[in-house]
């Protein structure tokens, strides 16, 4: 009966006003997720899909911990636990610490919670936390935009500064320049900024204008990042381990797996004659001491 209570179409205010976590953490997406669609988690059961769904609206940095999907949804903490485990086992979901670099040039750890609507195995999962995602066998499908980011840019200059409204050709032939400093880093606000302030008056030549500003403020190249150090723990334990040590995010002894026995290692040979030759001594102490006076 509890299954009834929730179905995969829940409202999506409720998502809209499930809380955020403490800055930092809360629920990360992975990359290179596929399109959202209505089939994402048909391969679950209904409850597992339903609680799937519902995290996969929830925003960068919700909270997605037991106590508090216990409180939105409704679903008892240890249902809740069985449900993310199994979410977790169809390779939605890894909880782990990834280390971040601070502004004093030290660092910390922080418990993380990784997302992925597409369903990954744990080779990628590996991948993943080594700053290594392997390429998509079946890349994301994405819809093909007639226009691109950089000519949508420029098209909407007029809108900001009406002295800089670009033909459709200008902005074709421009694209090219403002793609550059996209790659680089470069944000929507801080390319309107760098075209739009301080315009002279009267702007004769809009299109010369703006190629003139994206050659001359090029910004810098980024500063290559450090590859990302992460850890993967067990969902059971929370145990820190190898990705490989942890297949479906659980760790050998919460699966109920021994520990393989460890080999005995032989004695060298000196060491057996001292051992027979105390115990025969030992056996000869004894003897005396049965033997009558």
């Amino acid at each position: 009966m509890a299954e009834a209570k929730l179905s995969p179409a829940l409202p999506l205010t409720h998502a809209s006003s499930h809380p955020m976590a403490n800055p930092g953490y809360g629920k990360r997406s992975a990359p290179d997720q596929h399109r959202r669609t209505k089939h994402d988690f048909a391969h679950l059961p209904p409850r597992e899909a339903a609680i799937a769904a519902y995290i996969d609206r929830l925003p960068q940095g919700a909270d997605i911990s037991v106590k508090t999907l216990a409180k939105q949804l409704p679903y008892g903490q240890c249902a809740l636990r069985t449900a993310l485990n199994r979410i977790q086992a169809a390779g939605h979901l890894r909880r782990g610490r990834e280390r971040l670099e601070t502004e004093d040039g030290g660092s910390r750890w922080i418990t993380r919670s990784w997302w992925s609507r597409t369903a990954r195995d744990d080779s990628w999962w590996t991948a993943f936390t080594r700053g290594a995602v392997p390429e998509d066998p079946h890349p994301p499908e994405r819809p093909g935009p007639t226009r691109s980011r950089a000519h949508v840019l420029l098209a909407a200059l007029g809108r900001t500064a009406p002295v800089l409204s670009l033909s459709a050709a200008d902005c074709a032939a421009l694209a090219p320049l403002l793609t550059e400093w996209l790659a680089r880093g470069a944000t929507d606000e801080a390319v309107l900024r760098a075209l739009t302030e301080g315009l002279p008056t009267p702007v004769h030549h809009p299109a010369a204008l703006v190629r003139r500003r994206l050659v001359d403020k090029l910004p810098p190249e980024p500063v290559p990042r450090p590859a990302p150090r992460r850890v993967l723990e067990c969902s059971e334990c929370g145990v820190p381990g190898r990705p490989e040590a942890l297949p479906g995010g659980v760790c050998g002894g919460c699966r109920g797996e021994r520990a393989p026995a460890q080999p005995r290692t032989p004695l060298p040979a000196l060491a057996v004659h001292a051992r027979a030759d105390a115990i025969r001594a030992a056996m000869s102490v004894r003897r005396q001491e049965r033997t009558p006076v």
